[in-house]
């Protein structure tokens, strides 16, 4: 125990130091770096510090460490008082005192747009949410959290009913040959162009036979072999492709993520790149 406490001292001298020494290097100048120059104190010790937290959350890497923990600690703290004051000015100012009180109105210097008794409502769920904090009477908050949740829940459910199903729906209802004039218009103006009638079509085939084929693997009341068995399949495939061209897609934002961390560390910190 005593060991592992001297290396953990140890260890935090050496990022004090490391972090004096980024700090004090970033208020000089660097000319042959093009870097800015002559930055303040003040935007010495930010960069410095926002590479000090970029790193403590690649330190998880490693293992979990109380590097990792301050950084992510804070990152939820700031994001909470953020989302706090984003809150109150655009809600609690913004919304609610323009409709209840033209001294306020006046006094946050918002428009007053008449009184309104229906304002208050929310104002009443919003403290009983906050009785959360009680355990005597925290039960209350309850019934705010059951209000938000169904008005949530039914506000979503028409929006994903129109944007996810609908939507979807009627996009596979396309036609199987598009703009057909016949087979000599088709030959002569063969093109592979992606706006071209043949790769149209062949698309439109492709949406057709795996929305089919995806339909078919999730019927379970005929056993799938034969025919059925094999478009089954077909739909597995499809099913697969496109959970993986999802994940593909979830992987690059975060890649791109991690390049803009490392272009932050390597140009505006160590300014090893232009």
């Amino acid at each position: 125990m005593a060991v592992t406490k001297k290396i953990s001292l140890l260890i935090l001298a050496i990022v004090i130091v490391l972090f004096a020494v980024s700090w004090i290097a970033k208020t000089g100048t660097f000319e042959d770096t093009g870097m800015p120059l002559g930055l303040s104190v003040r935007d010495g010790f930010l960069v410095t510090f926002a590479a000090f937290l970029t790193l403590s959350i690649f330190s998880f890497l490693y293992k979990d460490n109380p590097y990792y923990k301050f950084a992510e600690h804070l990152f939820v703290g700031v994001s909470a008082a953020y989302w706090m004051c984003v809150g109150f000015w655009s809600t609690f100012v913004g919304n609610f005192i323009p409709k209840v009180s033209e001294g306020l109105s006046n006094f946050f210097e918002v428009p007053y747009k008449g009184f309104d008794v229906f304002y208050f409502i929310p104002l009443i769920l919003g403290i009983m949410l906050l009785l959360r904090m009680s355990s005597k009477i925290g039960w209350i908050s309850r019934w705010s959290l059951a209000f938000i949740v169904g008005t949530t829940a039914g506000l979503n459910l028409i929006r994903y009913m129109r944007s996810d199903f609908i939507s979807q729906v009627s996009n596979t209802f396309v036609p199987l040959v598009v703009d057909w004039q016949g087979f000599g218009a088709f030959f002569s103006d063969l093109s592979l162009n992606a706006s071209g009638q043949l790769i149209m079509t062949m698309s439109n085939w492709v949406i057709f036979i795996g929305v089919f084929c995806g339909i078919i693997y999730f019927f379970f009341s005929k056993e799938h072999s034969g025919f059925f068995g094999g478009a089954s399949k077909v739909g597995i495939w499809v099913l697969m492709v496109t959970f993986g061209a999802s994940f593909g897609y979830t992987v690059m934002g975060r890649v791109s993520l991690l390049v803009g961390r490392l272009t932050f560390l390597f140009h505006d910190w160590l300014g090893l790149i232009n």
